[in-house]
């Protein structure tokens, strides 16, 4: 086999082997692939599709091309994905709830990507906390804890980051193929019984169509099945954020609100909703009403809360933080409302431009390798339907100068459109994808 005749058959539409497949997966891992051919089979994937057979062979040869795990635990070993968002900290709730309801989590999570906020970068919110394991160390937190919430390995799917990064620069982001590929190969690397994929769309998610996110949650549902792990997915409103904060130490004031007093919102159903999924795929309740009450159990008799503590601890955070997480988090030294220009009811705003607000407040990157200040960002950001007025803001900014909280102010205000017309109230949830 050759790089050449493998990027020659995507080229002519002929379909590529599973073995081909795994013999590019292990060339991109160990460099007998060069950039240019890598380069190459990505934007011939890009024009001219892989077909189902072959998506399902690439995302097998890319998971195999490095370390997958295998367990032996007392229960299921569950995990779930999000296509990103804004305000979305599911993931720091949903883990610790599967671990208390008996599951085991080895989620593999990642950072801010453009506009949505990263969950690793929420965790290192919290001092003394790292999300750089080894894998003895995330077995031990796992096997002990229940779950665990890290960055991937140097060697959890290698070819998938060297794929990652040509594609980057290469204009081949965008293709249901590679990124099905790319998402599943790490996941499945981390020897899941089950998966639930979280697929946004709205303003706020990096697909704004439904068309486009039922293509993706179909591609992954069916590929993932194919390669031995039961999965569904649901897709997810992001017109608006799933909490009212965005930025990292922020959202994290919200999770550990929930954990510790039991307080619902859109946060809690979502976490219902993906968790239910989870649990009765991993046999570990039987009716959809028993899973659901389960999970409302854990979270408000605290049972999910302790869980959390345990892995904030065994992450190298304080052993006190979820008692003391108001004075833990970091906090931003201008906090500012921010007013409408008119009175009126919101009936829409743009999640992406919000996003990207938090972003040059110094919440996200605009560039790889930039520092993240986890204490600005967005509170109180008005819903859908609100009434905002001259008493009643938009948001309020957290920023570290007062000309920073007044350009976010600016930048908030045109985010949303405030008017007196009729207003639809997104569904939390659009539809269901099963095998």
């Amino acid at each position: 086999m050759d790089a050449r005749t493998i990027i020659s058959k995507i080229r002519a539409q002929t379909e590529v082997t599973a073995d081909e497949m795994r013999w590019f997966a292990a060339g991109l891992a160990n460099g007998t692939v060069s950039d240019a051919q890598a380069g190459a089979f990505a934007m011939a994937t890009c024009l001219n599709g892989v077909g189902d057979a072959g998506r399902v062979a690439l995302t097998k040869a890319m998971r195999d091309s490095g370390d997958v795990m295998s367990w032996d635990l007392d229960g299921p070993v569950l995990d779930k994905h999000s296509t990103g968002g804004i305000g979305d900290c599911v993931s720091l709730v949903l883990a610790p709830v599967l671990a208390a309801c008996g599951a085991y989590v080895p989620m593999i999570s990642g950072r801010g990507l453009g506009h949505s906020g990263g969950t690793l970068d929420k965790l290192e919110a919290i001092p003394g906390l790292s999300t750089a394991v080894d894998e003895p160390t995330l077995r031990g937190i796992v096997e002990n804890v229940g779950c665990a919430i890290v960055g991937a390995s140097g060697n959890i799917a290698p070819a998938d980051h060297r794929l990652y990064a040509v594609r980057d620069v290469t204009a081949t982001v965008d293709n249901i193929d590679l990124i099905t590929a790319s998402i599943l190969s790490k996941k499945l690397a981390a020897g899941l019984d089950g998966l639930v994929l979280d697929v946004k769309v709205g303003s706020g998610a990096f697909m704004t169509e439904m068309d486009e996110a039922t293509a993706l949650a179909t591609a992954l549902v069916t590929t993932a099945s194919q390669a031995g792990c039961p999965t569904t997915a649901l897709i997810t409103n992001m017109d608006q954020p799933v909490v009212t904060s965005m930025g990292n130490a922020l959202e994290m004031m919200d999770v550990l609100d929930v954990l510790t007093t039991g307080r619902g919102g859109r946060l809690v159903d979502l976490v219902v909703e993906l968790g239910t999924d989870l649990l009765v795929q991993g046999g570990l309740y039987d009716t959809v009403d028993h899973a659901k009450s389960m999970i409302k159990q854990s979270i408000k008799g605290g049972d999910a809360a302790e869980v959390f503590a345990r892995m904030i601890y065994a992450l190298g955070g304080p052993a006190d933080f979820v008692e003391q997480y108001g004075d833990r988090l970091p906090a931003a030294p201008v906090v500012m409302d921010i007013m409408p220009n008119v009175a009126g009811r919101v009936v829409g705003m743009n999640g992406t431009m919000l996003g990207m607000t938090v972003v040059h407040l110094g919440g996200g990157r605009l560039r790889d390798g930039d520092a993240i200040d986890p204490s600005v960002g967005l509170t109180h950001v008005a819903n859908i339907g609100e009434v905002v007025d001259e008493y009643t803001p938009l948001a309020r900014v957290h920023a570290q100068s007062p000309a920073e909280a007044s350009r976010a102010a600016d930048q908030v205000r045109a985010a949303f459109d405030i008017g007196d017309t009729a207003f639809h109230t997104p569904p939390l949830v659009h539809k269901r994808i099963t095998p």
